[in-house]
């Protein structure tokens, strides 16, 4: 039987005793319909997996208690991506964040560009963030990570695209190809750019490039906002990452 992975925020010690958060509650007394006596794994993104028990499960309530810090196979990338992706309509967005999780991206950045249909603002902007920190969360509990990425507050392209330190910056552009120089940097940091649903203007890809970005072609095919930097992250994993040539 799969043992559940399930996420907390609380810190996690063995012997201790805690409550769960109500989300975690609800979906494991109302989805899985789990009892007194029940294993978990949970973590807290601190990197570390701790066998559970339900010691107490009333209707809304659930108490478990920590077992031992459990030995892993590592499946944090030793490639560290940050995503920067126009915010897109729709489910668009749950879905790069969910499968960008998957592929072990460390850092997700929701970008305002040129053709961004999209207002956040205030409340709205922060129901969304949770929202989407949730996916991501979610996506870790799946996937066997215990490091979840940081996910960034909406900002606009200008203000993502400065970098501090050494990266290799790569843009998605369709219509553009170059002779790639992919060398990844000794800090094995790399930066994606993808843009919202009709793409960069030619203005944004030129001050990307500008900036030190270099352009990628993806193939002769246009792809989806959803689906463009789920295969360029798989590529450049497979090139630097957790299948490296290197």
């Amino acid at each position: 039987m799969r043992i559940s992975r399930i996420y907390t925020s609380q810190p996690l010690a063995s012997g201790q005793n805690l409550e769960l958060e109500e989300r975690a509650a609800r979906y494991l007394l109302q989805v899985l319909r789990m009892r007194t006596g029940r294993e978990l794994i949970l973590f807290n993104g601190d990197g570390n997996d701790y066998q559970a028990t339900i010691t107490e499960a009333g209707r809304r309530q659930l108490y478990c208690e920590i077992g031992e810090r459990l030995q892993k196979t590592e499946v944090e990338s030793s490639l560290s991506i940050e995503l920067g992706i126009g915010v897109s309509k729709g489910d668009r967005m749950d879905l790069v964040i969910q499968k960008a999780t998957e592929l072990g991206v460390a850092r997700i950045a929701p970008l305002f560009t040129e053709r961004v249909d999209v207002k956040l603002q205030g409340d709205r902007e922060a129901k969304k963030l949770q929202h989407w920190q949730q996916i991501l969360i979610s996506a870790c509990e799946q996937s066997g990570r215990s490091v979840l990425p940081e996910l960034l507050p909406p900002q606009s392209l200008a203000d993502w695209l400065p970098r501090s330190g050494a990266s290799l910056d790569v843009v998605l552009c369709p219509a553009r190809s170059q002779e790639l120089a992919l060398t990844l940097p000794e800090s094995r940091k790399l930066r994606l750019l993808v843009g919202p649903e009709g793409g960069l203007s030619d203005e944004e890809i030129d001050t990307a490039i500008a900036g030190g970005f270099q352009a990628m072609q993806l193939g002769p095919r246009v792809l989806r906002t959803e689906t463009a930097p789920l295969a360029a992250m798989s590529i450049l994993q497979h090139r630097f990452g957790d299948m490296g040539w290197d």
